[in-house]
């Protein structure tokens, strides 16, 4: 039985990037999910069933989770259910991030409190029910985990990422110049060689 390879992408994504991680991967099952909801909760729910599924297929799961995927995947009970996972600029500290929104968009927590949802200038909804599930749902994750991070990402700093990767024994590498969005040739250049080391390295590195 072999093994699988699931990919979750990240906002504005779509499953097809998972073609992109299939060489990388040979001998594996590649497949993404198009994931149909866009909370915490909801979302978790898709890929715990994801992956129970995969779990019926096949022997072990390997996880790559970009962005907010990764955050979702957080939430979804699934540290148990696979072998290591691959986080590409992962939000990795929600609260924080909604926190700053509310201050680019000049909002109070009363304001969010008292009108449920708001929209912003720069296209982000703003959610008094998703900040509380993020302070009432703190991230547990202890899957062996890799963390790729961009040094010019602007959703979560340098400190935030560190910070996490100590507390949950990940093993952080920063690509100077990198954006949160790996896109470019260099960049996915940088990604593609990424795996390519760990994936021949030893898991007892973790």
């Amino acid at each position: 039985m072999k093994d699988a390879v699931l990919y979750i992408h990240g906002k504005g994504g779509c499953t097809a990037e998972c073609e992109h991680y299939r060489p990388l991967f040979p001998g594996y099952e590649v497949v993404g999910l198009d994931y149909h909801t866009f909370s915490p909760w909801e979302t978790g729910t898709e890929i715990h069933a994801a992956v129970t599924k995969l779990k019926e297929e096949f022997e072990g799961i390997i996880l790559i989770a970009n962005s907010i995927g990764a955050f979702f995947s957080m939430n979804a009970g699934i540290d148990t259910m696979i072998q290591k996972a691959y986080f590409i600029s992962p939000i990795v500290d929600m609260e924080k991030l909604i926190g700053n929104m509310m201050l680019w968009a000049n909002v109070t927590e009363a304001e969010l409190k008292s009108q449920g949802i708001i929209q912003t200038d720069f296209g982000e909804n703003l959610s008094w029910d998703y900040l509380s599930y993020v302070r009432s749902h703190p991230v547990g994750w202890t899957a062996p985990t890799h963390i790729l991070y961009g040094s010019l990402d602007n959703l979560t700093s340098l400190e935030t990422i560190s910070d996490f990767a100590e507390k949950n024994s990940a093993m952080l590498t920063v690509m100077e110049g990198g954006d949160h969005w790996f896109h470019t040739e260099e960049q996915m250049c940088f990604l593609d060689e990424w795996i390519k080391r760990h994936e021949s390295m030893s898991d007892s590195v973790f």
